[in-house]
């Protein structure tokens, strides 16, 4: 199976969840994950986190599920794209749950001509049109996740290996 890489995003996190979050991180990857934690600035007493992965396609998912476990958590999970696999984004914000994007090679959003054909057949106006269109673009998860990524404009970020 082709390799891939992507980068977890941990904006903001409880003191005392880091470790746990480390070994989920760990038990995924199969090594030990350890993170240079900073100061969050948008939340006061949490900390926040960047490493950068290497392993086989599906492990971004794999990283995002293993961080459900604490669902008091924001973060987000990047995946590239390989020859085999398009790339991916999930991004999770207490209270609004997860949101899954198909990423292109340059950072946009994809969204599939099925969840578009879909979208037309619900919207019964534009307004549902546009919702529905934020819906899928993950506006409104953005829009909760911008001010904890200012706080990692310079942060430092630990790269982690998959055991393959």
């Amino acid at each position: 199976m082709p390799a891939t890489r992507g980068v977890v995003y941990l904006h903001c996190v409880p003191s005392a969840i880091a470790p746990h979050v480390e070994w989920a991180l760990a038990g995924v990857l199969g090594r030990p994950a350890r993170l240079e934690w900073t100061g969050q600035p948008a939340a006061p007493q949490h900390l926040r986190a960047e490493a950068a992965w290497t392993g086989a396609i599906g492990t971004g998912a794999r990283l995002a599920a293993s961080l459900r476990a604490w669902p008091m958590l924001v973060f987000e999970v990047t995946e590239d794209a390989t020859w085999a696999s398009d790339g991916e984004r999930l991004a999770y914000v207490p209270g609004r749950g997860f949101h899954r994007s198909m990423i292109s090679a340059n950072g946009d959003v994809v969204v599939g001509e099925e969840r578009l054909r879909g979208l037309l057949s619900r919207a019964k106006n534009a307004d549902d049109y546009r919702h529905g269109l934020e819906e899928l673009l993950g506006s409104a998860w953005d829009a909760e996740l911008e001010p904890y990524r200012f706080g990692g404009d310079g942060a430092p970020v630990t790269l982690l290996h998959q055991v393959v």
